[in-house]
């Protein structure tokens, strides 16, 4: 299949992705509307997503984002990238009211929730499924950097086992076109502000190591967030932090959205199957990654979590 035959007929085009969206979700969708913008230029094409971090900016056309969601238009095709309808967030009634739906994602959790599902698990990000779906000889320099920093962000900078052979050949293929990858990476990935550097320092100096050191878990709550002048944006990578710890299994790294509610990230050496976890409390993932949202005090949450993964490790 390639996508441009999906969509070839449709007027009016709508692409968004998962709320609070990260590296892949951003690069897929900001890649599929490039790229459509270019073979569709006659086509009214609408992104909907949640303000992407500063970060992307090196994105092209990012600032067409469109990040309020009041609108009762129906288009022909919806295409959701990288998540399944009930996390589109504000732009899930969009998507149900579209005239065609399209779902393309590599979670091994999404069944598919549109009339075209498009769900490949085993390839490392929905960007390198969305590369397959793209002619390559239609895929230019801003299309390419899209890509990539998709690729890049959900493979930990090809460092992760979901990072194929054919992960690797697109990868090579993508930084022909001469920009600077390096910078991307550095820029994207890996730099961080003051204000990150130090909730990542309190999170790590407040972690707590369990299950026979195999498991380690920190919280970052409203009140710390609040002193540190920090979002939900500035949180990420802690999670990949605390799984770098030698001897760790699993890390666990939550943070307070509301009164007895909590955000939870799972990263796993592998011997854990976090997305199985994840997908016991409604949410879901990948096997060494996976997040969902809980309710409770912060020790039932860890409690809830520690029965899911000790009985991972007991049958190990």
């Amino acid at each position: 299949m390639k996508i441009i035959n999906e969509v070839k007929d449709a007027q009016t085009i709508a692409i968004s992705g998962h709320v609070r969206p990260d590296g892949d979700c951003v690069g897929s969708v900001m890649g599929l509307y490039l790229y459509l913008k270019k073979e569709m230029p006659e086509a009214e094409i609408d992104v909907y997503l949640d303000e992407p971090p500063a970060i992307f900016g090196c994105i092209s056309h990012i600032e067409d984002i469109k990040s309020k969601f009041n609108t009762n238009k129906e288009y022909d095709v919806f295409v959701a990238l990288d998540t399944t309808d009930d996390r589109l967030g504000e732009a899930e009634p969009i998507y149900r009211r579209a005239r065609k739906k399209i779902n393309i994602d590599h979670h091994i959790s999404n069944s598919g929730c549109g009339d075209v599902n498009v769900v490949e698990p085993e390839r490392s990000s929905t960007a390198e499924l969305l590369y397959e779906l793209m002619e390559p000889e239609k895929i230019d320099e801003e299309i390419a950097i899209a890509i990539y920093i998709g690729i890049i962000h959900d493979t930990g900078v090809l460092r992760y086992s979901n990072t194929s052979p054919r992960t690797l050949q697109i990868t090579a293929e993508l930084i022909k076109f001469g920009f600077d990858f390096s910078k991307i990476v550095e820029e994207t990935f890996f730099e961080k502000t003051y204000l990150q550097t130090q909730i990542m320092g309190r999170a790590v100096l407040e972690s707590v190591r369990f299950m026979g050191d195999r498991c380690i878990v920190s919280m970052v709550s409203r009140r710390m967030m609040e002193f540190y002048c920090v979002t939900p944006k500035d949180l990420d990578g802690i999670v990949n932090q605390l799984q770098s710890v030698k001897g760790v299994e699993c890390a666990i790294f939550m943070y307070e959205i509301g009164t007895l509610e909590y955000k939870v990230s799972m990263r796993s050496s592998g011997k854990v199957d976090v997305s199985a976890v994840a997908m016991k409390f409604g949410g879901g993932g990948h096997v060494r990654a996976a997040g969902c949202t809980m309710n409770g005090t912060y020790h039932d949450n860890i409690n809830n979590l520690s029965i899911e993964i000790a009985e991972q490790l007991e049958n190990e």
